[in-house]
């Protein structure tokens, strides 16, 4: 079969490309920026287009059987207008370019964000949706017109996943646990955040684009064995053999502060990241178990310890800052928390 898939220059894009061509698939892409990966570029079909362009899109669609949009605009990256540009005009071109060009399924990759800060735990499929900020919001609006296309879909909805090359926020942390620094918590701790291993991602994808049963549903994704936040971190910090040492601050003027440094635009943590942080955040995956037979194989310890490992190991050729989870973002004013730290 022949999957196409939008932001294939991504984290996301990257594994779930290599996990189709090993099993036997065809692979074409579209992103702004190069797949930056010799092997790929030897077997993907590569476009490189802009996913608001209604050419570059329907390039993208034409012939394939399967279509992964996974092409967003993160929260760091740009204004309010910018990422609604993106996140639902750019998911209308793909229906309407998927529906014109016989597409059999679009996935749509959306987020655990439309839920909000919800208090009811764990979050099922049916559960209201509130998003938080700009992207939740456009991810929300996105997902609408995944429910009216003509095109046949399915939404995915995968807490934060991490594996090798995600870099992004968690290189903040990352390079404050190899340093030794104090790794700084809203709160105790205490509360309950699950994450995603991108392998598992890519699996629950590819049932999702091949089940039948999967037809106009709806899945959350996310690890089945995670622990606190102070749990976990400390889990990394003692394979890390770190001296870093767990250091809770008051949630409310961390709020107030965090909010403050995102409106002068020199945080790199946007309000999604800061208004959950603190809180309990996991989903229920049964039915992403009972109807695509998906079951996670890493544990949020286990995928934080693989994502270090392999942040250690190549920090040496890790480019520049930027505003993508492949590359490492700017530490901006957290630079002078880490010098105090």
């Amino acid at each position: 079969m022949l999957w196409s898939i939008s932001g294939g220059a991504g984290f996301l894009g990257l594994h779930l490309a290599r996990r189709l061509l090993a099993d036997g698939h065809d692979v074409r892409t579209l992103d702004v920026v190069p797949l930056d990966d010799a092997e790929l570029e030897r077997t993907v079909e590569e476009l490189r287009g802009d996913i608001r362009d209604r050419e570059s899109v329907r390039e993208l669609v034409d012939g394939a059987d399967v279509v992964v949009h996974a092409a967003a605009a993160l929260p760091i990256q740009a204004s309010r207008e910018s990422i609604r540009s993106v996140n639902v005009g750019g998911t209308e071109n793909v229906l309407r370019a998927a529906d014109d060009a016989g597409v059999r399924r679009v996935v749509f990759i959306s987020s655990t964000a439309v839920y909000g800060v919800p208090e009811k735990h764990p979050i099922e499929e049916d559960d209201p949706l509130v998003g938080v900020g700009s992207y939740g919001e456009s991810k929300i609006d996105a997902e609408g017109l995944c429910r009216v296309a003509a095109v046949e879909t399915t939404i995915v909805r995968p807490k934060t996943f991490i594996g090798p090359e995600r870099l992004g926020v968690f290189e903040i942390l990352f390079d404050w646990i190899r340093e030794g620094r104090r790794i700084y918590t809203l709160g105790k701790g205490d509360n309950r955040y699950q994450l995603l291993a991108v392998d598992d991602l890519v699996d629950a994808i590819m049932r999702a684009g091949d089940e039948p049963k999967a037809e106009r549903e709806t899945f959350n994704v996310g690890a089945t064995d995670f622990g606190t936040v102070r749990s976990d971190l400390q889990a990394l910090i003692d394979h890390a053999d770190s001296s870093s040492r767990l250091q809770p601050v008051p949630v409310k003027p961390a709020e107030i502060a965090l909010r403050g440094l995102e409106l002068l635009r020199v945080s790199p943590l946007a309000e999604w990241h800061y208004k959950t942080a603190h809180k309990d955040s996991f989903v229920d995956v049964t039915k992403a178990q009972r109807l695509l037979g998906w079951q996670p194989r890493l544990s949020n310890r286990d995928a934080l310890i693989e994502t270090y490992d392999w942040y250690l190991a190549n920090r040496g050729r890790v480019g520049g800052a930027g505003v993508t989870h492949r590359v490492p973002w700017n530490q901006q004013a957290l630079g002078l928390l880490k010098r105090l730290s």
